[in-house]
């Protein structure tokens, strides 16, 4: 089994030469190694067919092609170990002591019976760093729950706030939840490098999704205490701003429309051609546009629909007004200044050729990491990492294959 060619090249990027192995699935944890993989980490993902990762199958019915999983796996490497066997349990640990970052978001409990806790594994690899992600953390009452993006946003106090006014709330997503725990799991995940650079020493990361999805939810936290009003949610409405709030216009499309003072406010009438407006006792001031919000959205509303929402916002911001088009999935996908700030690359697949992917969100010189390659075959990396990484010879691959500890 000959090693492919493309695992020797140089990535580039800030965390070039740093390994990560992740035990990880669905989305925060895989997140996590994409934002780090973006960055120019190595990131070896562990798999088995007997356990596969469930983004595999959702969204289709090959394993290798799924789309979700095919979303959040770029330049990951995939090696399959059977990790239900005590010979499988053994390679994952060498793997491990190859590697500085080890991520996983695996039900609670489950790499301490494994023998995967981080105090035996600082005995692998004393220098080790170690992120868990877990729904309520890895200790406390809660530690043993087990729980999805939903139940974080719950939990953490945002979806209350998630809605229009008088609504029931909305919730939130999956993606949200998820990938915003994989991105402070990165963040930490760098933070703990910087930490062993200076000292020596490794580190135990321990991510509460709901901790982290609590932050999110800022001054509201603890408004009630100060205030003595329970935050609910409240759609658009700002408390120093208005008109503040999303406008149909034709078609399906939305403009988002912020008025900060009363030149905008004046401006924003006279785009729209409403002098009645304007001067409408109900909107001559921001605390009387305030008290009467609802109706003032409706005669806007009733304004802007007719016309087109990428030409009325470029009206009103050359009038002085902030404004933009509320960018639909396909509107982002055709837009020309995201493709030309890389906001998408072109990577390799090894089925369809190449196609797009959301890159990473920053801009990096003079050293930016290669993003370049896709979502990785199940068991693509087999080769590379059992035989260049752990030194095995092809012999005993074949008989790990047979005996299905490579599973």
């Amino acid at each position: 089994m000959p090693l492919p060619e493309h695992w020797n090249r140089d990535r580039g990027g800030p965390l070039k030469g740093v390994r990560v192995v992740e035990l990880t699935k669905v989305w925060a944890g895989p997140y996590a190694g994409k934002m780090l993989a973006h960055l120019g980490a190595e990131v070896i993902k562990i798999e088995s067919m007997s356990n596969l990762d469930e983004m595999r199958a959702y969204g289709g019915v090959d394993i290798n092609s799924a789309p979700y999983f095919l979303s959040i796996n770029q330049e990951i490497l995939s090696v399959q170990v059977n990790m239900k066997t005590d010979e499988g349990l053994a390679l994952v640990k060498r793997m491990i002591g190859e590697a500085d970052i080890l991520i996983d978001n695996i039900r609670p409990g489950a790499m301490e019976r494994s023998g995967l806790d981080y105090e035996n594994l600082k005995k692998i690899k004393p220098d080790l760093i170690q992120c868990s992600i877990k729904m309520w953390g890895t200790d406390g009452p809660l530690g043993y729950q087990t729980g999805y993006a939903p139940c974080f946003a719950a939990l953490s106090g945002l979806t209350a706030l998630v809605g229009h006014e008088d609504e029931t709330p909305k919730g939130m997503n999956i993606r949200y939840g998820d990938s915003t725990a994989g991105a402070c799991a990165a963040l930490a995940c760098i933070a703990a490098l910087h930490h062993r650079e200076s000292t020596g020493e490794g580190q135990f990361i321990d991510l509460s999704a709901v901790e982290t999805m609590t932050s999110l939810v800022g001054d509201s936290l603890f408004a009630w205490s100060v205030t003595g009003d329970v935050p609910e949610s409240d759609g658009n409405f700002h408390p120093e701003m208005c008109p503040h709030g999303a406008y149909p216009c034709q078609g399906t499309d939305w403009t988002s429309i912020a008025v900060a003072n009363e030149e905008e406010w004046q401006a924003l009438c006279k785009v729209l051609e409403a002098p009645a407006l304007a001067a409408d006792w109900r909107f001559v001031s921001l605390s009387d546009r305030l008290v009467n919000r609802h109706a003032l959205d409706a005669e806007i509303g009733a304004l802007t629909h007719a016309h087109d929402a990428a030409d009325l916002s470029e009206k009103l911001r050359n009038a002085g007004v902030p404004a933009f088009k509320s960018m639909s999935s396909i509107d982002l996908c055709t837009d020309g200044f995201l493709w030309a700030r890389e906001a998408y690359r072109m990577v390799s697949d090894n089925r369809a050729g190449t196609r797009p992917i959301i890159g990473p969100s920053w801009r990096m010189e003079p050293d930016p990491p290669v993003v370049e390659r896709g979502a990785p075959l199940l068991g693509e990396h087999n080769a590379y990492v059992y035989r260049e990484l752990l030194g095995l010879q092809e012999d005993e691959m074949d008989d790990l294959i047979a005996r299905k500890v490579i599973d």
